[in-house]
């Protein structure tokens, strides 16, 4: 959520600063704001809006000149999205200029104090509280800019990455965070900040990932110097090398990220097994997991932790862990399971899950399940991430970066890594048989062709999206190892489409949901081969009894729910675990079709962003 972009150098600040705003538009947001420092005047300007509209208004109203700047994209979370709450935000000096991701849970009570000292505030925001305390320390105690925020940090309440410059010194940037992420890139006497690498990556492969509770300050001709909030302390940096390429960030020829990265799956795949899976050896060495198998096979149960998409992939992870390990899960909303006060010992294994390694409430509940002994495994696609820094060891999707909103890529290669942990520990304990092992290995191996095979239905399925793109509502239904993707793929279609969905197990569908079928409702039914195909047949003949609409997605070569559906998306051949990752993508290209049909924001979906870094 919300976007950092800052630069200080000798280059024109602008442009590196507005594509920057570009590329973190992927995070969602609903406002923009830049301000440049040319030496003498602080050049702003903000909207509602997206940075198309900044663009169209730093034309109108402010010059483009200056080599030190900060811009932001806000997420609103105090004060309605306006032209006023946007950020950049200044003190009431008109001398510090501040933007900030997060919440400041203890605002109130701060501008009170403020405002009985004289203060006044133009927006509603608890970013502008913020800047004018670091204004008031900075005055009271006397003392320099990063002594200022260093101190007005320690009082404040919630989550944050700011970046914000003192007028009076041209030549530095101040940085800090807690909870929110924040990247530095270190160039030639220059400097750049944002919430993560993709906007400074063609001018450095350098970069500082500050840790929560660390601060920075940005002083041209010295080293960055970082310290830690609280005490003071000085901090070596660990400088990253990063692997982050432009290309990976850009659209490639498609029209959308979605859809681009729907049609990477097959490559991506590949990437999270490459190096981990030998099928023809009978091995699979995940480097994160190879010394830390006995917590595994010794654990009473192993809880996963996640949210939204990653949640469903932890679901899939339930019934193949359950089958393979003979190891009690369960899967938990980690924003619910921070808060009722979960039963965790030292003999259970946590397994969070988070695309961008930076979800709050999954952090949260991380920090808890290590407070009460239990070892937390982490499954995240971001390198360097927070989740990768806090859980005790843990796997890396590879999965490239996923700029879409609406996760696709993440979904799969999440479960290509649950999938391998599983057949790894199955095969330790001896709780799946050496035909059934080696069998899986190599039709894994072979996943990556299936989903190429499936994705050559795109153009039959965008005729399907043609006929029910009005439609106001589907059902999804799914039994087994498909009911979570189900569950992912009307999520997808509510994300992007906005058009109420509903995933449910198919055997619950006479437990209500059948109330809702007649002509005018989809039906999505997962209905490949499986140990429950003819329990799927049965649903589907109800469905057809009251009229209902059947999308079926079955396999290759498949008769008789072809006999009864209206319409059907094949998929090949794979066995029942692992049919996840191909009965998904059909799902999501349907969902991706029906919004750009209904002339949707595909990549930016309303209301939405892509990491969920506060409460």
């Amino acid at each position: 959520m919300c976007g950092i972009v800052g630069y200080i150098g000798s280059k024109q600040a602008y442009p590196i600063i507005i594509n920057g705003l570009k590329r973190l538009e992927y995070r969602g947001y609903d406002s923009a704001g830049i301000a440049l420092y040319d030496g003498t005047d602080i050049q702003l300007a903000k909207t509602k809006g997206k940075v198309a509209d900044l663009e169209e208004r730093v034309a109108q109203e402010i010059s483009k000149k200056g080599t030190l700047g900060i811009g932001h994209t806000r997420w609103a979370t105090h004060g309605v999205p306006n032209d006023v709450n946007s950020h950049p935000h200044f003190s009431n000096s008109g001398d510090l200029v501040l933007i900030h991701n997060g919440i400041i849970e203890n605002y109130a009570s701060l501008k009170i104090e403020l405002i009985n000292r004289g203060y006044t505030f133009k927006s509603d925001t608890d970013t502008e509280v913020l800047v004018n305390l670091i204004e008031e320390i900075k005055k009271q105690e006397n003392v320099k800019l990063g002594k200022a925020v260093q101190i007005a940090l320690n009082q404040v309440v919630g989550a944050y990455a700011i970046a914000l410059f003192d007028r009076k010194k041209p030549d530095e940037i101040v940085v800090a965070k807690l909870g929110s992420p924040l990247a530095i890139g270190i160039g030639n006497n220059e400097f750049f900040v944002a919430s993560d690498a993709s906007p400074f990556i063609e001018y450095t492969n350098n970069a500082i990932y500050l840790e929560d509770e660390e601060m920075a300050i940005l002083r041209l001709g010295r080293e960055i110097r970082v310290r830690k909030i609280k005490d003071d302390t000085l901090v070596n940096p660990n400088i990253q090398k990063l692997k982050l390429s432009l290309e990976q960030i850009e659209k490639g020829g498609y029209d959308h990220f979605m859809l681009k990265e729907i049609f990477e799956q097959p490559s991506v795949i590949k990437d999270t097994y490459r190096g981990r899976l030998l099928a023809n050896q009978g091995i699979i060495k995940l480097g994160g997991l190879e010394d830390y198998i006995p917590r595994f096979t010794n654990a009473n149960r192993i809880v996963i932790i996640a949210c939204g998409t990653s949640w469903h992939a932890g679901l899939v992870a339930e019934y193949i862990f359950e089958e393979w390990t003979r190891i009690p899960v369960e899967v938990e909303y980690a924003s619910e399971f921070r808060y009722r006060n979960p039963i965790i010992t030292e003999k259970d294994v946590v397994i969070a899950i988070s695309q961008s390694g930076e979800t709050a409430d999954t952090l949260a509940a991380i920090k808890l399940a290590k407070e009460k002994g239990a070892f937390v495994y982490g499954i995240c696609n971001v390198v360097g991430s927070t989740i990768s820094r806090e859980t005790h060891s843990g796997t890396y999707t590879h999965a490239g970066p996923e700029i879409g909103v609406a996760s696709t890529k993440a979904f799969t290669t999440q479960i290509t890594v649950l999938t391998m942990m599983a057949l790894k520990i199955g095969k330790v304990k001896g709780t799946i048989s050496q035909t059934d092992y080696m069998m899986h290995l190599r039709e894994l191996e072979m996943i990556p062709t299936h989903v190429a095979e499936a994705l050559k239905s795109n153009d039959k399925i965008e005729e399907i999206a043609a006929v029910f793109k009005n439609a106001t509502n589907f059902l999804y239904l799914g039994r087994g190892v498909n009911f979570p993707v189900a569950l992912e793929g009307a999520l997808k279609l509510k994300e992007i489409s906005y058009i109420h969905a509903e995933g449910y197990p198919a055997a619950e569908m006479k437990h209500g949901p059948i109330a809702l079928i007649d002509e005018q409702m989809p039906v999505v039914v997962i209905a490949v081969n499986s140990n429950h195909y003819g329990k799927v047949v049965s649903n589907i003949e109800e469905i057809k009894a009251r009229s209902g609409k059947i999308i079926a997605v079955v396999t290759e070569g498949d008769t008789e729910v072809r006999a009864l559906a209206d319409y059907v998306m094949e998929v090949p051949k794979t066995p029942e675990t692992l049919t996840p990752l191909v009965t998904t993508i059909p799902l999501q290209l349907l969902s991706y079709h029906i919004a750009v049909m209904l002339d949707k924001n595909v990549d930016q979906p309303r209301n939405l962003a892509k990491s969920v870094t506060v409460e």
